[in-house]
């Protein structure tokens, strides 16, 4: 038999890795899907249209993007793009399909999904499980939800990600896999087509599997909350407001935010505005000698 893990972003992959080599029973490849489904747009996400607006999300967060007129509510899904040959473009829909060219040239081969308590793993969770009916009875989930691990020194703690367990650990977690039922592909099939049409601007988890939708802005006023007087570095303003979240959310996200309270006058800012290392920031007001403009 042979056997695929997935997990939802780089972090999780070199934990999973110690964890596969410690196991036979484990053995197998890793598949890691880049793209943090939790942030931006959704809308028709299962066609090439809805894949290239979600490509332009991503242009846009990294700074790749001319920043357009500000529309309420709306997310930025026609941007002009200007790419950055370094920039990385997540490419799940290329690994997807060729998941799935080995599950149909492999009928012996099995996926367990891994995912931890977090908005990330769980979108990603939505989006696989509605298009592996096909597979059924081959798929896996082991969901972390809300269970106790020890770390280094030994203590009980609950994680949300699955970085923030010690590899030993997963040895205990995999017992807790087991195929996802013809009901979950239906039941949570639904609900992705759900978050597909509702196109919130940021998914979070509020409990289990339960996703609420919030618009794109929903951090804003805690970033200019962060804001002072005087200049402040753009990175240490998302640190801070992450710092504060239970489910932490992507940096680029929240840097993409704060140039947009940038452009719409609610922060001012000085140097290249970039990635988040390029600027500062501080709230509007006096010392605004040498401000940067979009």
């Amino acid at each position: 038999m042979g056997l695929t893990h997935i997990v939802f972003g780089e972090a999780s992959v070199p934990v999973l890795t110690a964890a596969i080599a410690m196991d036979e029973q484990m053995s197998g490849d890793i598949l890691c899907f880049a793209d943090d489904l939790s942030v931006g747009p959704l809308f028709i996400l299962d066609t090439k249209e809805g894949q290239a607006g979600r490509k332009q999300f991503w242009l846009q967060l990294s700074g790749a993007a001319v920043p357009q007129p500000v529309v309420e509510n709306e997310l930025p899904l026609e941007p002009a793009i200007v790419p950055e040959p370094e920039m990385e473009i997540p490419g799940d829909a290329d690994r997807f399909k060729a998941l799935k060219t080995l599950l149909k040239e492999v009928p012996e081969q099995e996926v367990w999904i891994w995912a931890g308590q977090n908005a990330r793993d769980v979108c990603g969770y939505y989006w696989l499980v509605s298009q592996l009916y096909d597979f059924a009875g081959r798929i896996h989930i082991i969901y972390l939800n809300n269970l106790p691990f020890l770390n280094e020194k030994g203590a009980v703690f609950y994680p949300t990600h699955l970085h923030q367990i010690l590899p030993k650990e997963f040895l205990k977690a995999k017992k807790l896999a087991r195929a996802i039922s013809l009901a979950e592909y239906e039941l949570d099939g639904e609900e992705w087509h759900r978050l597909m049409n509702e196109n919130a601007g940021i998914r979070l988890l509020e409990g289990g599997k339960k996703l609420k939708g919030e618009p794109a802005g929903f951090y804003d006023k805690e970033l200019v909350a962060q804001g002072g007087k005087e200049f402040i570095k753009a990175w240490r303003i998302v640190q801070q407001v992450t710092g504060k979240l239970k489910y932490p959310v992507m940096d680029q996200f929240l840097g993409w935010r704060l140039k947009e309270l940038i452009r719409e006058g609610k922060l001012e800012s000085r140097g290249e505005l970039k990635t988040i290392r390029d600027f500062e920031v501080k709230q509007p007001g006096e010392n605004t000698e040498n401000p940067a403009t979009l």
